[in-house]
């Protein structure tokens, strides 16, 4: 736009604001009228950038629409481009703007977890074989498990991996080669005979002395040694050992060691180990196509590729657009941005390896950013060869893949959106704005009563706006008392919200919005109560439907109910109107499902805490889970046999029982 029509468009304030900015790097916010975040955005000189965005004219496009929204900014200056991009990333991860490149947060990366004691000592005796004065301690013996959260020094971690299966297959060779134990300290601290597992020789039986401490210190360094990527070093050891045995004459420790080489000289066949200089390196591939990118990152870690996991942005159209206001910026493809924005986003919070494989080329700034923030090296092979190139072509290929299956999800989803909206006759400026929200109701006779709401909005299902609502208070089974407590509940605050929105002449703010449609799994019934509950807090009749069985509760046979006395609708079962309702009601039923079973064993079986029991301290509760091999083995035994296990009196069994009952 021309200095003329910004200054139409513009306060003389921002304008005056613009032209006083420095020629130093920093950080740019820009604001609209509600005070909502639009964009964030790093300059190496913010007088700069910034005013190419107020100076140029932009016409009628995005960009155009954007800027002419703003009326207020906020800048920050730093030290460095390297800051500036940090301080960027953080900003759009923590605050989301509208025309940004944004990826979500996904779910933590899970890692395999060793626990234990760290290597073999270096003069160690080798213990003495389990013996009822001195019963073998977990802490002596490494643990391996599946991990998910923040990582604690005490404990060492390996990955992190793309997927839970990855660990999985993790642990299952860990069992295999080293025979590491798995189980829980509670359940190693109460055996007295090893488990199946010993017996099909997928663990060395520490719990009841059949490896002793040094030994099995000697397994576990070669498993951390071999997720290191230490493979052929650790072959290499297991066959000197096994021959400096078959010397001595000493063959069954020979021939444990043989199989034990054998195991992993089998592995390493089955999963390709890659015999190559890279221990840890990620691989990411970047794949954009009708308005949507996909990036996939494959790991290698310990020179094992361990998988990959694709990554979907939000907004790419509008930030790449935004992206073109500066020269610089208008010079990289959207891949190269797509890309940069990933890099900037993911590693703030996850742990990076030194080397990246990239389709895309990463500025020298970004790369220095990178090393600054993890405190290594980082360095990006644009143009790789040999396994490189071959770990690339398979990331872009799966990237490929995965966004064509996006876009034909996506596809189908608009489609029967838009039969929906149709159907219904709703009036909507922005088909991807309509928000449906349903209810759901689950119990078992009348037991541990939930009612859930599922949101689906943007074509899809918002897993992170979903609630669960525990029903108190009602006689169990009366499902329609349950829907007037949730409805209740749900929307009371929001009523008053709109009302005082009214009355004092306002637009109501962005998180004081109703859905376009709220869906009830049920019929009649169900419909006249949600009808009562809008009622009493002044809300829309129409927005309410009910979703009613058909005839013999056949799927494909529901009929649609409406609150504001519109006749019921059969949409037939080919409708794309009713496959959408059905996919919403369906979730909204798995989810009440999922919860209403974990409150019920959570009430059955007192939480699994024993220990809440009065009279029940770490002993006591050790020998009952000894006998009846764990919390639900304990409810279900009778008041009779609890009273058979040592130290626990008649009285306390039948206190027992009652509690888990």
């Amino acid at each position: 736009m021309s200095d003329d029509q910004s200054a139409a468009t513009h306060s003389d304030a921002l304008l005056r604001e613009v032209a006083a900015l420095p020629t130093l790097p920093g950080v740019y916010r820009y604001f609209d009228a509600d005070n909502q975040l639009l964009y964030v955005g790093k300059a190496i000189s913010l007088k700069k950038r910034v005013s190419s965005y107020f100076q140029k004219d932009h016409g009628g496009t995005r960009i155009g629409h954007m800027v002419s929204k703003i009326v207020r900014m906020e800048t920050t200056v730093v030290r460095s481009e390297a800051e500036a991009l940090l301080l960027e990333n953080n900003l759009i991860k923590t605050l989301s703007p509208k025309y940004n490149i944004l990826f979500r947060d996904d779910k933590s990366y899970p890692y395999l977890k060793m626990t234990g004691t760290p290597s073999v000592p270096k003069h160690a005796v080798p213990a003495e074989p389990a013996t009822p004065s001195r019963l073998p301690q977990p802490v002596e013996f490494a643990r391996v498990s599946y991990y998910r959260g923040g990582v604690e020094k005490k404990h060492r971690y390996f990955g992190p991996y793309p997927s839970a299966w990855a660990v999985k297959e993790a642990i299952l060779l860990m069992q295999k080669v080293f025979r590491l134990r798995t189980c829980e300290d509670s359940v190693f601290s109460n055996r007295t005979r090893p488990c199946l597992l010993f017996q099909i020789k997928r663990c060395s039986a520490p719990c009841v002395g059949h490896i002793n401490a040094l030994d099995y210190a000697q397994d576990v360094a070669n498993a951390e040694r071999f997720l290191r990527g230490e493979a052929q070093d650790v072959m290499r050891g297991l066959e000197a050992r096994m021959m400096a045995h078959a010397e001595r004459l000493e063959f069954e420790q020979a021939a444990e060691l043989r199989n034990q080489v054998a195991a992993l000289s089998n592995v390493l066949h089955q999963q390709s180990v890659d015999n190559v200089s890279d221990r840890d390196v990620d691989i990411l591939a970047v794949k954009v196509q009708g308005g949507k990118a996909c990036v996939n990152l494959a790991m290698v870690r310990g020179g094992r590729h361990l998988g990959d996991r694709p990554y979907f942005p939000v907004h790419v159209e509008d930030a790449t657009l935004m992206g073109g206001a500066d020269d610089s910026e208008a010079k990289k493809s959207v891949e190269a941005q797509v890309l940069e924005a990933f890099l900037s986003q993911h590693y703030i919070d996850v742990p990076m390896p030194g080397v990246l494989v990239v389709s895309e080329p990463v500025s020298k700034g970004l790369l220095q950013a990178l090393s600054e923030q993890t405190g290594i090296k980082v360095t990006a092979v644009h143009q790789p060869r040999e396994q490189r190139r071959a770990w690339l072509d398979m990331a872009q290929t799966n990237a490929a893949l995965q966004l064509a299956r996006l876009l034909a999800e996506e596809g189908s989803q608009q489609a029967r959106t838009r039969a929906l909206v149709e159907v219904l006759d709703l009036v909507l400026e922005d088909l991807d704005a309509l928000r449906i929200e349903c209810f759901d109701i689950s119990h078992t006779a009348g037991e541990a009563t939930q009612a859930s709401c599922v949101v689906y909005q943007n074509h899809k299902m918002q897993n992170s706006e979903y609630r669960r609502f525990n029903i108190e208070g009602i006689t169990g089974g009366d499902d329609y008392a349950a829907m007037r407590q949730v409805l209740t509940r749900r929307y009371s605050k929001l009523a008053e919200a709109l009302r005082e929105a009214k009355h004092l002449g306002i637009a109501p703010s962005g998180t004081a919005r109703m859905p376009d449609l709220v869906l009830v799994d049920g019929g009649k019934g169900q419909v006249a109560m949600a009808r009562e509950v809008f009622e009493s807090l002044g809300l829309d009749l129409s927005l309410i439907v009910g979703v009613e069985k058909g005839e013999g509760r056949k799927v494909g046979l529901e009929e649609l109910v409406f609150a504001d006395g519109r006749d019921k609708v059969y949409l037939g079962a080919d409708s794309a109107a009713l496959m959408l309702v059905a996919y919403i009601r369906d979730e909204a039923h798995r989810f009440a499902i999922t919860g209403m079973r974990a409150a019920r064993a959570k009430v059955r079986i007192g939480g699994g805490k024993l220990e809440e029991i009065p009279g029940i301290g770490p002993k006591r509760r050790a020998k009952l889970l000894q006998r009846f091999g764990g919390v639900r083995g304990v409810a279900l035994a009778s008041a009779q046999d609890i009273a058979s296990v040592e130290g626990i009196s008649r009285e306390l069994a039948d206190e027992i029982y009652r509690a888990l009952h």
